[in-house]
């Protein structure tokens, strides 16, 4: 009999015409999988990133010196604040003044006592007197007192070394600025700490400083290493620094931190902001390394013995 028609036959199982139907099905259905699948995938690596990032973020702030409180963070406007701590016996191999020699110790900061145009004002004298030299590492410094100026390895007497020249560089109005900047800090310092201010005598040295991340190429250059001023200059008494620029916006790393053990505490500068604290062994402490742009500040030292006294800088 002859076979009846009905039809296309039906392909034989496991034929070559079924297995090649399949093919396109399957593509389609897998496409909306690998498109989950590469999708997962960014989203995990884009998550890991972020982490990474976070983390990196995190370090920068923490810093080098695992810092785990700071003191004054940057976007604070603080009218003061003062931690007393325990005085060191540094004080004890020094001869000792009445009413003045540290017996409360601690540390203080305050954004109350020099304003930010104040700040402009000090750090355009630094940046003048800067410009007639610099190191080549990262640390320039100016003494406006002795005349202590960075020019490559080495420092030149600025009124020495540019003569006449520098009353093109600096004015009679520069020097009263920076005469009563360093008054209200030292009215400031006496508050703090309980003592009359005629009892306090400016230092040396008292000097501006420019740092940036240039490598170092004298030790010079290495302001990052711990130290206690008592120790390195032992006239210093009651130490301050006037921050003249502004922490993650002028520049990163550069902060200033109190080493204590277990809890390194930090201050984050801002222009006008004044830290200020004894200069014993109680505040070791330590400048991070500046990692990008300029930091500018200006260290003014107080002493108690009239002996170890500077004047102020004088415009002739």
């Amino acid at each position: 009999m002859a076979p009846q028609r009905r039809g296309a036959p039906k392909a034989p199982e496991g034929s070559g015409t079924a297995e090649r139907r399949r093919p396109s099905s399957m593509k389609s259905a897998r496409a909306p999988r690998e498109v989950r699948r590469r999708w997962l995938r960014a989203a995990v690596l884009g998550a890991g990133a972020a982490l990474a990032a976070a983390l990196l973020l995190w370090g920068s702030l923490a810093g080098e010196d695992g810092v785990t409180e700071v003191l004054a963070h940057r976007g604070e406007v603080l009218p003061g604040r003062f931690i007393e701590v325990p005085c060191s016996e540094d004080y004890n191999s020094h001869r000792r003044f009445e009413g003045c020699s540290p017996i409360k110790c601690g540390r203080g900061v305050s954004d109350a006592v020099i304003t930010r145009e104040e700040a402009r004002r000090v750090r355009s004298i630094a940046e003048k007197g800067l410009s007639l030299g610099g190191s080549d590492g990262g640390a320039s410094i100016l003494d406006l007192h002795s005349g202590a100026l960075s020019v490559g390895k080495h420092f030149v007497n600025l009124y020495r070394y540019f003569g006449d020249n520098v009353e093109n560089v600096f004015s009679e109005e520069d020097f009263r600025v920076y005469r009563d900047v360093r008054q209200k800090v030292q009215l400031a310092i006496a508050r703090a700490f309980g003592i009359s201010a005629s009892s306090l005598y400016l230092t040396k040295p008292t000097f501006f400083s420019r740092i940036n991340s240039t490598a170092a190429r004298t030790a010079h250059d290495e302001y990052w290493h711990a130290h206690v001023d008592k120790v390195t200059y032992g006239s210093f008494d009651y130490t301050s620094l006037l921050y003249l620029s502004d922490y993650l916006e002028d520049f990163g790393g550069g902060r200033f931190v109190f080493m204590e053990e277990g809890a390194n505490r930090t201050v984050e500068p801002r222009a006008g902001r004044v830290s200020f604290f004894t200069s014993g062994s109680e505040n070791l402490h330590r400048v991070e390394r500046v990692r990008w742009g300029t930091r500018y500040a200006v260290t003014i030292a107080f002493t108690c013995n009239p002996d170890h006294s500077i004047a102020d800088p004088a415009f002739t």
